[in-house]
């Protein structure tokens, strides 16, 4: 089991409470990202990796679908590389706390799809909000009962 990350986007408050469940729990994490994150590269710890990939458009999504399997946790924001997560059977969350499953993800790319057909047709609207405590809480319950239990699953499956 691992923890995979779409480091590019992903807020400092989530980075650094997946280190410490990482290091809490023995669990690697891996940081995918096109360019050097400051808090994750510097590390020598052995629970967490950076793999910096290269500045081609898709490279760390490529590499986290590369890596992910059954019984992984994987972090983005991203609803295409969540999809794509998903198939490979990896558990996914976005750093809001909302849980993307094969019951609800094709629903999420419709609507994405939708939103970016009338962004490119000229409608603009608002950004999500700054990320905040609220965020981070919801995150952080979610991320908890998602970590425990495939954590769990993983020691069952140990011989």
């Amino acid at each position: 089991m691992k923890i995979l990350i779409d480091a590019d986007s992903c807020p400092v408050a989530v980075r650094s409470l997946v280190l410490r469940a990482a290091e809490r729990t023995g669990i690697k994490a891996i940081f995918a990202a096109n360019r050097p994150i400051k808090d994750i590269g510097d590390t020598d710890k052995e629970y967490a990796e950076m793999l910096l990939c290269p500045a081609v458009h898709g490279s760390a999504d490529d590499a986290l679908v590369s890596l992910a399997g059954p019984g992984d946790l994987a972090l983005t924001r991203d609803i295409i590389l969540a999809e794509r997560l998903l198939k490979k059977g990896a558990a996914v969350l976005d750093d809001r706390g909302r849980i993307y499953t094969t019951e609800n993800i094709r629903e999420l790319v419709s609507l994405r799809n939708f939103t970016v057909d009338l962004a490119e047709n000229g409608y603009d609207f608002e950004r999500t909000a700054v990320y905040n405590k609220r965020e981070l809480k919801i995150f952080a319950a979610s991320f908890d009962k998602l970590l425990t239990k495939l954590h769990k699953t993983a020691k069952q499956c140990i011989f």
